[in-house]
C-alpha cells in the first residue's frame, strides 16, 4: 500500500513538474517590457557582432538605446555601454558610437575594447553629426553636419533696445523652399557639410563647403584619401526634385569631383574592395511621384554607368559587395517579405535567402560571415546570423522579448490574395483571436498603412495582436500604390490617390466577411497618415463601419500642399492647384464629409509638420458642422504620428478601445 502511494505520489509531482503553465494574452502592460533589436555590426574578423537594444524608460517616457555586444553564435550576449550608432574600427579594437557629451547634445565618443574605464569623448561639436564613418586607415571618423549661413535678411535701422528691455524674440526670417521637417521643426538656415575628425580626437575639420547639402552615406576609398558622398551641387538645387548626383571628395585638396551626371537621383555609393569600382542605388527621374530605384555600378572615376539589377522589378536597398568583388549583394522588400539577393556585375539577379519572415541582412565579413535583423508574424525584431555560404543555416542569436513571448498566446496570422473590382490582385493578412473558433463571430479591424507608397509585412506587429488579443480580426492589406509588387503596382495611383486603391481595401473585406465568422455590425477602421486619408474617404464612400478613427490625415489637399514639410507634394497631381484645383479638390476626403454617418474619432500630434493639425481641424469642425459623432485628441510633444513617447503609444491604443467599444454595433439607417 505505501509503495502504491509513493508511486501515485511521484506521478502526480513528475506530472507537475512537467505542465505547462496556461499562457496569457498579450495586452499593454506587456509594452513597457518590450525591446527593440538593430544596427547589428560584425567585427571584421566576423567573430563578434555589436548592436543596438532599445528599451522603454517609463519613468521618463523616452525610449533609451544601449549598445550590446557578443559572439557570433549569440553566447556571451553582454552590456557594451550607453549610446548608439556603433561602429567598430577597421583593425577591431575600438568602437566608435555616439551619445550626449559636453558640453551639449549629441557628441562621437571611442571606446577601446579589453581596456577599462569610461569611453573618450572625441569631439566637442555644436551640431549633431550624422554619416559617421571609420577611414580604411582608421586614422580618421568622417561625418555630417549642419553649417549655419548668413540671415536672408539683416535688419536695418531699427535702435537699441533700452538697458533691461524684454524684447519678444526676434522673427524667423526665412527663404527656403524646405523650411520645415517633421520630428525637427523649423530648418536652420544653412547646409549639411562633410568633417572629418581625428579617431585619437582633436578639432574637426571641414571638407566640403557651399550652398549645398552633402548627404551621408559617406563612402571612403580604400587609400582613404577620398570621401564619396551624393549631392546637387548645381545652380537652384532646392528645386530639383529627384535629382542628385555621385561626387568624391579630396582630403587633402577638398577639391570635388562630379562622378555622375544622370538626370536622376543616386546615392548610397559603395566602394569595391579593389577600390576600381562603385555600386549605388539610382533612379532616373520622370514626372511621377513614385520614382523606382534600381542597382548601378561603375568604375571609381564615374566612366561605364551601368545597370545590374535591371531585371529584378524591385527596388534594392543600399548595396554590400561580396568579399571578393563579382557582385553585390542587397536586401529587397517584396510580397510582404524581405530577403537578401545578389547581382554579379553582368546583371545575373538571384534570390540568397528565403522565407516567410523579414530578413534585413546589415552587415557581411571578409569571411562570408552575415549579420541580419530578422521577425516573422510571432516573432518581435531579434538578431540572426548566417554563411553566404549556407545562407539557408539562419541562426537566432538573440531573444530579446523571450521574457515577455514565452507566457503570451497570440493570434494566428493567415496570409491572402483576393481579387479587387477591376480584377487586380491584392495581397493581404487576416490576424486571429487566439483560440479562434471558426463558428462564433468576431468583430473585425480593417487597418490602413500609410505612405501611400509603403508595404504591410509579415514582420511582428504589436498593434495586430493586442487588437487579436481583444478578440477581434484584424485585416492589414497592400492595395494599389504599396511597394513590394513592382514598379506599376505602385504607380497605379499616379495622379489618382485616393481612388481605385478603396476598392481594393473593400475587397479585402468582402474577402473576410465571406469567410462566415465576422459581426458585420460591428466593423471598425483606421489608419494614420496615408492610412488616416483613406480612412476619412472610406467613410465618406461608405456607411459600412461602425466606428472609424482617422489618425494624422491629410483631408484636404488644396491647404495641405502649401503647409507640409517640404514641396514635393505639389508633384501629386499633375498640374499645380492655382493652374487647375480640380483633381486636388475630387480627391479631398473633405468635399465627401456630407456623406459620413460613421461615428468617427480624430487623432494627431500638437507638433505635426507632415500633415499638419489643421488638416484633422478642418475635417473635424466639417463632421461637428454635420453632428456627426466624433472627437478629436490632440496629442502633446508629437510630430507626426502619435506614439513617439512610450506614454502616447498607451493612450493611442486606449483611445482606439475607448472609441471601438462606444460604438461597438452599428446603427442601422432609416
Amino acid at each position: 500500500m505505501k509503495k502504491t502511494l509513493l508511486w501515485l505520489f511521484l506521478v502526480g509531482f513528475l506530472f507537475q513538474l512537467n505542465a505547462q503553465p496556461a499562457k496569457e494574452r498579450l495586452s499593454l502592460d506587456h509594452y513597457t517590457d518590450y525591446e527593440w533589436t538593430s544596427n547589428p555590426q560584425l567585427s571584421p574578423d566576423g567573430k563578434q557582432v555589436l548592436y543596438s537594444r532599445t528599451w522603454i524608460n517609463l519613468k521618463d517616457d523616452r525610449r533609451e538605446t544601449d549598445l550590446w555586444i557578443m559572439n557570433i553564435d549569440g553566447s556571451m550576449n553582454r552590456f557594451f555601454l550607453n549610446g548608439s550608432n556603433g561602429r567598430w574600427s577597421p583593425d577591431g579594437t575600438k568602437v566608435a558610437f555616439t551619445r550626449k557629451g559636453e558640453p551639449e547634445g549629441t557628441q562621437i565618443f571611442i571606446k577601446y575594447l579589453g581596456v577599462e574605464g569610461d569611453p573618450t569623448q572625441i569631439t566637442k561639436l555644436e551640431k549633431s553629426p550624422g554619416g559617421m564613418k571609420w577611414s580604411p586607415d582608421g586614422k580618421y571618423i568622417a561625418f555630417t553636419m549642419h553649417v549655419d549661413i548668413e540671415p536672408a535678411l539683416k535688419l536695418s535701422g531699427i535702435p537699441k533696445p533700452p538697458r533691461g528691455a524684454k524684447w519678444t524674440k526676434a522673427p524667423r526670417v526665412i527663404d527656403q523652399v524646405d523650411y520645415s521637417a517633421d520630428r525637427v521643426g523649423f530648418l536652420e538656415r544653412g547646409y549639411r557639410q562633410i568633417f572629418i575628425v581625428p579617431s585619437d580626437g582633436g578639432t574637426a575639420r571641414q571638407i566640403t563647403s557651399g550652398d549645398w547639402n552633402a548627404s551621408g552615406g559617406l563612402e571612403w576609398t580604400p587609400d582613404s584619401k577620398k570621401i564619396l558622398f551624393s549631392s546637387y551641387r548645381h545652380p537652384e538645387a532646392e528645386y530639383a526634385r529627384g535629382h542628385s548626383n555621385l561626387y568624391a571628395v579630396d582630403l587633402r585638396s577638398r577639391e570635388i569631383a562630379e562622378l555622375t551626371t544622370r538626370d536622376g537621383a543616386e546615392s548610397a555609393p559603395k566602394v569595391s574592395p579593389d577600390g576600381k569600382k562603385v555600386a549605388f542605388v539610382g533612379s532616373l527621374y520622370t514626372k511621377n511621384f513614385y520614382q523606382d530605384r534600381k542597382m548601378f555600378v561603375m568604375n571609381i572615376d564615374g566612366s561605364d554607368v551601368k545597370m545590374i539589377s535591371e531585371s529584378l522589378d524591385q527596388t534594392p536597398s543600399a548595396g554590400m559587395w561580396a568579399p571578393d568583388g563579382s557582385g553585390v549583394y542587397f536586401n529587397v522588400r517584396e510580397f510582404g517579405n524581405s530577403n537578401l539577393y545578389f547581382t554579379d556585375l553582368n546583371g545575373k539577379v538571384k534570390k540568397i535567402t528565403d522565407g516567410n519572415h523579414m530578413l534585413s541582412t546589415n552587415d557581411i565579413a571578409d569571411n562570408g560571415q552575415a549579420v541580419a535583423t530578422w521577425s516573422d508574424p510571432h516573432n518581435p525584431s531579434d538578431i540572426v546570423a548566417f554563411n553566404l555560404n549556407s545562407p539557408k543555416d539562419i541562426s537566432q542569436i538573440t531573444d530579446v522579448n523571450s521574457d515577455i513571448f514565452d507566457f503570451v498566446e497570440l493570434g494566428e496570422v493567415e496570409e491572402i490574395w483576393y481579387t479587387s473590382k477591376d480584377g487586380k490582385k491584392v495581397h493581404g493578412w487576416i490576424v486571429k483571436p487566439p483560440g479562434f473558433d471558426p463558428n462564433k463571430k468576431y468583430p473585425l479591424v480593417l487597418r490602413i498603412h500609410g505612405g501611400p507608397h509603403g508595404m504591410y509585412h509579415v514582420g511582428f506587429n504589436y498593434n495586430f495582436q493586442l487588437h487579436a488579443a481583444q478578440d477581434q480580426v484584424v485585416l492589414y492589406t497592400n492595395p494599389r500604390g504599396s511597394t513590394g509588387y513592382g514598379y506599376d503596382f505602385a504607380n497605379a495611383i499616379q495622379n489618382s490617390y485616393p481612388g481605385n486603391d478603396y476598392d481594393d481595401l473593400m475587397a479585402g473585406v468582402d474577402e473576410v466577411v465571406a469567410k462566415g465568422y465576422i459581426d458585420e455590425s460591428k466593423m471598425y477602421v483606421y489608419g494614420g497618415s496615408g492610412g488616416g486619408v483613406l480612412t476619412s474617404w472610406i467613410v465618406g464612400q461608405t456607411d459600412r463601419f461602425a466606428a472609424a478613427s482617422v489618425n494624422y490625415p491629410v483631408t484636404n489637399w488644396f491647404s495641405f500642399v502649401g503647409t507640409t514639410d517640404g514641396a514635393g507634394w505639389y508633384y501629386n497631381f499633375e498640374k499645380y492647384p492655382w493652374e487647375d484645383p480640380s483633381e486636388h479638390i475630387k480627391r479631398s476626403p473633405l468635399m465627401y464629409v456630407g456623406n459620413v454617418k460613421t461615428p468617427t474619432m480624430l487623432m494627431c500630434g500638437e507638433n505635426d509638420l507632415r500633415t499638419p493639425i489643421s488638416q484633422t481641424e478642418e475635417y473635424y469642425q466639417a463632421l461637428k458642422m454635420n453632428k456627426v459623432q466624433t472627437v478629436m485628441i490632440r496629442f502633446n510633444e508629437e510630430f507626426h504620428g502619435t506614439s513617439s513617447k512610450p506614454s502616447n503609444f498607451l493612450r493611442t491604443f486606449g483611445y482606439l478601445n475607448a472609441w471601438f467599444e462606444k460604438h461597438n454595433t452599428k446603427k442601422v439607417q432609416p
